[in-house]
């Protein structure tokens, strides 16, 4: 997988990009979710290729073959498999940019805009929401040192525990979906339907 380094608006803010590979992916049936192809490209492709204005990529799961420009670190939650925030924790301490972007390995059709639009809006952090107006933990922004002192305070498995208390803006896409994330078999067709349509 090659990505190539943005050099647009969302370069400007420092950010490392954090993304969440490791889970079991039981609703998907198992095997290689971020692997699965959308219009010929993989999923966490899709997602690398949105933050390819971030100093740093640590991917939390299995390793694999990424050809990008920037420093590239590997992390797994312990144990495996063991939840989104024990991913957070395992990640979080290998960034070192003002800002993290805090994103799932299955975000087909999450785009740069999306991750400038998210960063142009934090104060302490900023998620995006779904067409129904709920947040989605694993599509957002936050200022380092305010997650990593949220981090410090919780000792829960929900996500929506840590981060719902720091108050995020709410950055709604109209005409898009960028928080659609394949769960299940039926996402991905989905997905494949919509990049055709």
């Amino acid at each position: 997988m090659h990505v190539p380094r943005a050099d647009g608006p969302a370069s400007r803010t420092r950010y490392d990009a954090l993304v969440l590979t490791g889970g079991r992916a039981s609703r998907f049936g198992g095997g290689d979710k971020p692997g699965a192809l959308v219009g010929g490209r993989s999923l966490l492709e899709r997602v690398v290729t949105a933050v390819a204005g971030a100093d740093r990529l640590i991917i939390v799961g299995d390793r694999r073959e990424i050809d990008w420009p920037g420093e590239l670190l590997f992390a797994r939650e312990d144990p495996p498999g063991g939840g989104p925030v024990p991913a957070l924790r395992a990640g979080l301490v290998h960034a070192a940019a003002p800002w993290v972007a805090l994103l799932a390995g299955d975000l087909p059709f999450l785009t740069a805009l999306d991750v400038e639009a998210l960063l142009a809006a934090a104060g302490t952090g900023a998620v995006l929401v779904d067409d129904t107006g709920r947040e989605q933990w694993l599509a957002g922004v936050w200022r380092r040192e305010v997650l990593a002192g949220a981090l410090a305070r919780y000792d829960g498995r929900s996500l929506h525990g840590v981060l719902g208390p720091l108050e995020p803006a709410l950055v709604a896409v109209r005409d898009r979906v960028p928080w659609f994330d394949c769960d299940t078999a039926d996402d991905l067709a989905q997905a494949n339907r919509q990049e055709t349509a």
